[in-house]
């Protein structure tokens, strides 16, 4: 059977942290190929001169989630995506960039607390579905962009080896 089970789960120390602290994207055109191992981004070919820009993100306010939904009847199993990024401060700069996130099929690359880098769109690209930006009420309110963007795969996010991570932000050849 193509699908036997090859291991099993055991309980691991208490040290995993949630949320994410950076992400990268990129328009999904602007990646060629991808090579992946064991569930592991190993390579990564960018279209000449294109490159992904990086998010730094304020601690303790984003995060992605995958979803599986099943259906038995049609034999199908489909992983949604969803991440959430808080960009602090409502800034014309940034706003006009968000407007051009929205308006592009994206891949994107997570780090999350521990230090992983998570592939998200692999296949299909993730897209702003949703950007709020408030000014907050009170004095100590967030001023800033709340936004989404989801994907639906057929897999689990891979993760990003050290090799590509490190040159996400050199442009392609």
């Amino acid at each position: 059977m193509a699908c036997a089970l090859t291991q099993g789960y055991s309980l691991d120390c208490r040290d995993s942290l949630g949320g994410i602290v950076e992400v990268y994207f990129t328009e999904a055109a602007n990646v060629s190929a991808t090579t992946e191992a064991s569930g592991v981004i190993t390579a990564l070919t960018k279209a000449s001169g294109k490159r992904f820009w990086k998010y730094a993100l304020v601690k303790d306010t984003s995060m992605f989630n995958q979803t599986m939904t099943a259906s038995v009847a049609n034999g199908t199993v489909v992983y949604g995506q969803e991440l959430q990024i808080i960009l602090n401060k409502l800034q014309t700069n940034t706003r006009n960039e968000l407007l051009l996130l929205a308006q592009n099929s994206l891949v994107a690359v997570a780090k999350d607390s521990n230090g992983v880098y998570w592939y998200l769109g692999k296949t299909r690209g993730i897209d702003m579905t949703a950007n709020a930006a408030s000014t907050g009420t009170a004095q100590g309110d967030r001023s800033g962009f709340t936004l989404t963007f989801t994907g639906s795969e057929p897999a689990l996010a891979p993760s990003v080896a050290q090799a590509v991570y490190s040159v996400l932000e050199t442009a392609g050849a």
